[in-house]
């Protein structure tokens, strides 16, 4: 009988246990997707103060670092779709908030050790480790300079790198390689240093077996000065071990039909509960109840998300007729923008400064347009949470935008959004007329956008295939 492909999937963020954007997503729904397949797979993150979720004892282990020896209790998450360790460290993680601490550098380098002895610990020794993002790329680097050799248990683990979004690399100073207990000569142009810092992502893209990032289409823009955020010339040393692999979400946490957020279900076949949820959703966000288009935003508010532009064009977004609802939180500048907006335009504007995932859930159900005007986008999942909830999304044609939404204009009969190749107010503000026609002077064609929208399917179950060729391909080699 063949054996179990066993996996360790090392995340900073896994949902619902704990989340600041879309890594969790994935983290929280790919491993349950790849367990479906038949991999036994324990995904890890660390026992950060705000998990709110029982969690019992499994086992408690050393972590010796160059500076002292830590320990880490391992507990296990109660009722998780899969197994999910939490590695607790009372100096590192008993605090509040997930990341922009002055030692997030250690806390992060405690994360990739302690997953890598904890296997130890339990006795669970992967086929392959899974890492994710900066936050454990130097499992990779560990792995190969203090672990392999050092005890046959790690001798044959492999590795994948997933790179969620490279422009968070993790950037810390060279005195961590002490911490690591890894020596000097590794901080050189070649291997770890990036203009005088240690990288952490750089360092997983060196000594990762296999690396993906989460579109075809943003696997082709990191090669390049534009996207490359600086690693263009290290990614293409490793093109031939790179993967683009569109991201899925659960089908099950985001489902209209009992959806548990929302005021009324509904499906494809009967759309009355969409337009009830809208009604709701305006009185609920102090709109007026009345049938215009409902324009949402909800993202993180950052630069990459191109709100610059949507700011730019705002005033001729509001003569439109158009309500414009916003949840998110982010850049401090942008948070104030938007609470102006509000007060300039009460009866159009509702801009809620926060994360609340329940909110989210209506406001993709109640609204009837999805802005995502990216400067570069990886992934994305809001326009596929949106899709899936038969609202309408208008994205910039970049990375997994590209790849998931099909503009109505360009193709009839798959068109599924709008969508613009350049980064300007112009394009931007012409493109969202466009879709603001099609809403008010063809109710037929939008109907069936709407349709089409939500019978598409982007859940797990082709993408968690393509993550298991490649961990196959990993260990044939």
């Amino acid at each position: 009988m063949r054996k179990k492909l066993k996996v360790l999937f090392v995340s900073a963020e896994v949902a619902p246990y704990a989340k600041t954007g879309g890594l969790a997503d994935v983290a929280g729904s790919l491993p349950e997707a790849l367990a479906g397949m038949g991999v036994d797979i324990r995904a890890v993150l660390p026992g950060y103060k705000e998990i709110d979720a029982e969690q019992v004892y499994v086992a408690d282990f050393p972590v010796k670092t160059g500076y002292r020896t830590e320990t880490c209790i391992l507990k296990k998450i109660t009722g998780a779709p899969v197994t999910t360790y939490t590695l607790h460290n009372h100096h590192y993680y008993y605090r509040d908030g997930i990341y922009m601490h002055q030692d997030d550098g250690e806390r992060f380098s405690f994360l990739c050790k302690a997953s890598l002895d904890m296997c130890r610990a339990t006795g669970f020794r992967p086929d392959i480790i899974h890492m994710n993002d900066w936050h454990a790329g130097l499992i990779a680097l560990l792995l190969e300079k203090n672990y392999r050799d050092r005890d046959p248990f790690y001798r044959n683990i492999k590795t994948l790198l997933t790179i969620h979004n490279l422009e968070y690399q993790g950037h810390f100073e060279k005195e961590l390689l002490g911490f690591l207990e890894l020596p000097d000569d590794l901080f050189t142009p070649e291997s770890v240093e990036f203009y005088g810092k240690f990288n952490f992502l750089k360092a997983g893209i060196l000594y990762a077996d296999k690396i993906n990032t989460v579109s075809p289409s943003y696997a082709e823009e990191i090669l390049t000065p534009e996207y490359g955020e600086g690693l263009e010339g290290v990614l293409k040393k490793r093109k031939h071990d790179l993967y683009g692999v569109l991201n899925g979400i659960s089908y099950t946490t985001f489902n209209p039909e009992n959806d548990v957020y929302l005021p009324y279900s509904y499906n494809e076949r009967d759309l009355s509960g969409k337009r009830k949820n809208k009604r709701e959703l305006q009185t609920e966000l102090g709109l007026p109840a009345i049938d215009v288009p409902v324009v949402s935003v909800i993202h993180r508010l950052a630069s990459q998300k191109g709100l610059d532009v949507v700011i730019a064009v705002f005033d001729k977004m509001m003569e439109m007729g158009i309500q414009f609802v916003l949840l998110g939180i982010g850049d401090p500048q942008l948070e104030k923008i938007f609470r102006k907006l509000m007060q300039k335009y009460p009866a159009q504007v509702s801009a809620r400064i926060e994360f609340n995932e329940q909110l989210a859930h209506r406001i993709y159900s109640g609204s009837d347009i999805f802005l995502m005007p990216s400067r570069f986008e990886p992934c994305g999942l809001g326009q596929m949470i949106s899709l899936r909830y038969g609202t309408i999304p208008v994205v910039r044609k970049t990375g997994g935008l590209k790849d998931t939404v099909v503009d109505i204009d360009e193709d009839a009969e798959k068109g599924n959004g709008f969508t613009f190749d350049e980064l300007n107010p112009e394009d931007f503000i012409n493109t969202l007329e466009r879709a603001i026609n099609v809403f008010r002077n063809k109710p037929e064609l939008w109907e069936k956008m709407v349709i089409r929208g939500m019978k598409s399917d982007f859940s797990w179950k082709n993408s968690a295939g393509k993550y298991l060729n490649i961990y196959n391909s990993v260990l044939r080699e």
